[in-house]
């Protein structure tokens, strides 16, 4: 696979397809290959069918390992948001042809290449992430840093601290261009959204309680009550909001739910939600991060929709 050999520079040789003692049901999802990446053996799946739910698929590599103890890679076409969190979760390779590489087990060959680069990656600022997102809501083509400071409300300190960090991480590029700073990238919005989500962070850093009367302010709606705004997702009887202090509650606040009739959610958030958002709701790439480890069916499809809905929306504005 030249994408393997081009990222991560190791050498990729098939030895043998693999269907010896596979029942059919798995011989009708997946061809199965055994390969050789730098002489580490390792079962390629190439995924024939829609990729099953994460408890079918751990189902699958037990049976498959039953042929050899050797790791077992997915090789896809396209993963979903929940798809990739839910493997990444229970540390399950995958290959997206062309555009990830999630290969826990390679990291023992790749350390001292990457050791620097997963420092960066586990301390991502908040200021980063919001520029990050700024960036693809912008349709990622050519941003200057002063535009961005401007939307987002940072000092020049801040916003080239942010973007040196996603520079480094691989995330962005910058040039220079007279006096500005210009930032761009290759990706599609989704593309980068999707190869970033690793090392991202939910914007939610608490959630709190309070009484209704004490909502004096008006703030955005968020957690299922905003994702209801963006696709068909009945919300939940408590109202969620988001801030970025709630030291004015201090007084009044729970951090448990008491009443579902009188209290209100409000979760504190690390950057203000306020600087990516339009209209009354956090905005959808924030609310997405911040479902990232609900297991919920629903809401997983709910912001499934959402997502679609905003990539044609920016794919649309740069066409």
């Amino acid at each position: 696979m030249e994408y393997l050999k081009r990222v991560l520079g190791v050498q990729v040789d098939y030895v043998e397809n693999v269907y010896k003692c596979l029942p059919n049901y798995l011989i009708s999802r997946y061809e199965v290959k055994k390969v050789l990446l730098d002489e580490l053996p390792v079962f390629f799946l190439y995924v024939k069918v829609d990729l099953e739910p994460i408890s079918a698929v751990k189902k699958h590599i037990k049976q498959i390992k039953k042929i050899e103890s050797i790791p077992v890679v997915f090789v896809l076409k396209q993963m979903t948001f929940y798809q990739r969190e839910n493997f990444i979760k229970e540390r399950i390779s995958f290959v997206v042809e062309n555009k990830q590489i999630y290969l826990p087990f390679m990291g023992i060959f790749l350390q001292k290449r990457c050791d620097a680069e997963k420092s960066e990656r586990k301390e991502i600022l908040p200021s980063a992430q919001m520029l990050l997102l700024y960036f693809i809501y912008q349709g990622t083509g050519e941003m200057t840093s002063s535009k961005a400071a401007k939307a987002l409300r940072l000092t020049a300190t801040s916003i080239s601290r942010a973007s040196k960090q996603l520079e480094k991480m691989g995330l962005i590029r910058t040039k220079k261009q007279g006096v500005q700073k210009i930032i761009f990238s290759e990706q599609t919005p989704r593309e980068l959204f999707e190869s970033a989500s690793e090392v991202m962070i939910s914007p939610v850093k608490r959630c709190v309680y309070i009484p209704k009367e004490e909502l004096q302010n008006v703030l955005l709606k968020s957690g299922d009550l905003a994702l209801a705004e963006y696709s068909m997702l009945n919300p939940a009887s408590v109202r969620v909001y988001a801030a970025d202090s709630i030291a004015k509650w201090n007084h009044v606040l729970t951090n448990r739910l008491q009443n579902s009739e009188t209290q209100v959610a409000v979760e504190l958030w690390r950057y203000s939600p306020e600087h990516l958002a339009k209209g009354n709701t956090v905005d959808p790439l924030s609310l997405a991060l911040s479902f990232r480890n609900i297991d919920d069916e629903r809401v997983e499809e709910a912001v499934e929709e959402m997502l679609d809905t905003l990539w044609r929306k920016i794919d649309g504005s740069r066409n």
